[in-house]
Order: C-alpha cells, then sequence, then structure tokens
C-alpha cells in the first residue's frame, strides 16, 4: 500500500513539471509566429498623396511596411501615416511583414491607388547668404584636409575653414581657390556640407551661382547620401546638381553616381551655357521616388528614373565646394593664381 502512494505521487510530480515546462514554452513564444496578418489603407481624396495605414496580426511585435515606391518604414504599433509624393494617379502593391518576440514573420500585401494633385511646391529651407562674415554655422559644417582623408579624386588642394578660402560678402558665398602653399599641398579651397545640420528626402534644389575660370578649376554643387558612414560610396548615391571643369569652358555636367554607375560609367549627362564664368546661372534639382532630373536656367538636360532598386530613397545633404585638378579636374593651368564660386543663394522645395 505504501509503495503504490509513493509511485502515485512521483507520477503526480512528473505530471505537474511537463505541464509546467509546456506552459512555459507557451508564454514565451519561442515557436509562435504571427497569424492573420490584416492591413486597411485609408486614402486620402483631397490629392495631397496621403494613406493612412493600419495592420494588425495576432503575436506580432512590429511591422515593417515597403510602400511600394522604394521606401520601407518599421512601426511598433502597426499604425503609420505615409505621404506618397509622386503625381498624378498611381497604384502602388504595399507589402507589410509582421514579426513575431521570436522573429517569425508572416506577410502580406495590399493595393492602394492614390491621387497627387499638382501645388505650388513650399519653400522647406534657404541659404540667402544674406549676412557678411563667416558661413552660417547652424547650416554648414566643413571637411578639412586633402583627398588622402578618404574623399577626394587625387585633387592638389588643401580644404580649409579659413575665411580666405569661404566668406560671405556682399549676399554672396564665395569659395576661393588659392594657389599658396599649405600643409604640403599647393593650392588651398573650401568644401561646405549640410551633414548633421540639413538633410532631405525628394523636393526641388534651386541654386543660383556663378564659376570659376581656369584650367584646373573644378567646382561642384552636389548631395550625398546620409548613410554614407554605414553604407559607403557609391552605395549611398551620390547627385551631382551641377560640375564645370574649367578647361572645357561653359559645359555643364549633371550626374548620378551609385552602383553599377560610378566613376567613368557614372549616369549623367551634358549642357552648354554661355558666360558660366561670368554671370549667375541657375543649377536646379529635380527629385521625386520616380525620377531624378537635373536642369541649367531651366533645360531640362538630364533624367534618371528613380525605383526602389536604386539608392535615391532616402535622405541626402548638400555640399558645395571648387577643387583643383585631379582624375576629373584635370592639369592646372600654371597661370592659375585664384579662382572663386560665388553662390547667390540655395533654396529647397518640397
Amino acid at each position: 500500500m505504501m509503495k503504490h502512494k509513493k509511485n502515485t505521487s512521483v507520477l503526480l510530480l512528473i505530471l505537474l513539471s511537463l505541464l509546467s515546462c509546456k506552459k512555459a514554452g507557451a508564454d514565451n513564444g519561442t515557436s509562435t509566429a504571427p497569424t492573420n496578418l490584416v492591413i486597411n489603407a485609408v486614402v486620402s481624396s483631397d490629392g495631397s498623396g496621403k494613406v493612412d495605414f493600419t495592420a494588425s496580426a495576432n503575436n506580432a511585435v512590429s511591422y515593417a511596411y515597403e510602400f511600394g515606391n522604394g521606401d520601407i518604414k518599421t512601426t511598433a504599433s502597426g499604425i503609420i501615416a505615409y505621404q506618397y509624393n509622386a503625381g498624378g494617379t498611381n497604384t502602388y502593391t504595399v507589402n507589410v511583414t509582421a514579426t513575431s518576440s521570436s522573429s517569425l514573420t508572416v506577410k502580406t500585401s495590399i493595393q492602394v491607388t492614390v491621387t497627387v494633385t499638382a501645388s505650388e511646391p513650399k519653400l522647406v529651407w534657404s541659404e540667402e547668404f544674406d549676412k557678411d562674415g563667416a558661413p552660417d554655422p547652424a547650416k554648414w559644417g566643413y571637411d578639412i584636409g586633402t583627398g588622402n582623408n578618404g574623399w577626394g579624386n587625387s585633387e592638389l588642394e588643401y580644404y580649409t575653414d579659413r575665411s580666405k578660402n569661404a566668406v560671405v560678402e556682399g549676399g554672396v558665398l564665395k569659395i576661393n581657390a588659392l594657389k599658396e602653399n599649405y600643409n604640403g599641398s599647393a593650392y588651398t579651397s573650401a568644401r561646405l556640407l549640410s551633414k548633421d545640420k540639413f538633410a532631405f528626402t525628394y523636393g526641388k534644389v534651386e541654386v543660383r551661382a556663378k564659376l570659376p575660370a581656369g584650367a584646373g578649376t573644378w567646382p561642384a554643387i552636389w548631395m550625398l547620401g546620409s548613410d554614407i558612414a554605414t553604407n559607403g560610396w557609391p552605395g549611398c548615391g551620390e547627385i551631382d546638381i551641377m560640375e564645370h571643369l574649367g578647361r572645357t569652358e561653359n559645359t555643364i555636367y549633371g550626374t548620378l553616381h551609385y552602383p553599377g554607375h560610378s566613376g567613368g560609367s557614372a549616369d549623367g549627362h551634358t549642357t552648354v551655357i554661355t558666360d558660366a564664368t561670368k554671370a549667375f546661372h541657375i543649377y536646379t534639382l529635380e527629385w521625386t521616388a520616380s525620377a531624378v532630373k537635373i536642369y541649367a536656367d531651366g533645360v531640362l538636360y538630364h533624367t534618371t528614373i528613380n525605383s526602389g532598386s536604386l539608392p535615391f530613397n532616402h535622405d541626402f545633404f548638400l555640399i558645395l565646394n571648387v577643387a583643383m585638378g585631379g582624375g576629373f579636374g584635370g592639369s592646372v593651368d600654371p597661370s592659375f593664381t585664384n579662382g572663386t564660386m560665388e553662390v547667390d543663394y540655395i533654396r529647397v522645395y518640397k
């Protein structure tokens, strides 16, 4: 009798232990994938391009949205308000991936048709260069040094933050390239950038500038992807709104660099204008989820069709510089002493 009772007690303990383990496994969700994933979309009817998405699923802790235009965003709640910008009426396939705490996933999709009506772009950032002195430190930082820092093209200048190389005078920014021996370099100049101060995704950029003369000068108004620290060039993407070579005066380059299209195989075109070094001209970028377009004085001369496979769907920052020589700038005229790029304004619209 006592032996039977002891065996019964042991069996009860084993049974309780098994039930406890099963319950613990159910609680921590180590093998539970999200289920019943549902997406709802409410498309604004006012032509703004706004869509309110709501996704829900059992056992989900996060939701990753792929909006069908190359943009991806993640939310813990499943609720997100998204703004489409491509003009006209477009249909997008939106994919949503729900993820559990144990990293198991389930995916589904929905189609949305969105209309964006034409409207006047709004100014979201500008630099008018209307205060004499050093460039505004709230808007601009500097790259300092030579191409040996990892961002050069065998150029000959040493970039500084000195006022003799970059100064605002009379309502314009002046970036001065000078022939002088400085820290082992034969020339000095400046390279200003809005990195960590201003960056944006999509919009219109308008720059009014006058360019330096002289063989070997290489002024540029351009942009780099803000993820360059973690996604090096050309993976981060580069948009050259304007480049000019003193050896081929008045030829303006508009170029995009990205994987498969960098260096000598870059994606771009040129146009010829008059008096690029004697008068101010307007250089424009129009950048959307569907295309990247580059203009000189209102004339379109380069278009790249944008897509989710290209690195032109995230934040970029602005860069202004005058390089000397290098692989693209070419040989410097021995008689060169100084050259200046003057920038009247930079305006960014959305």
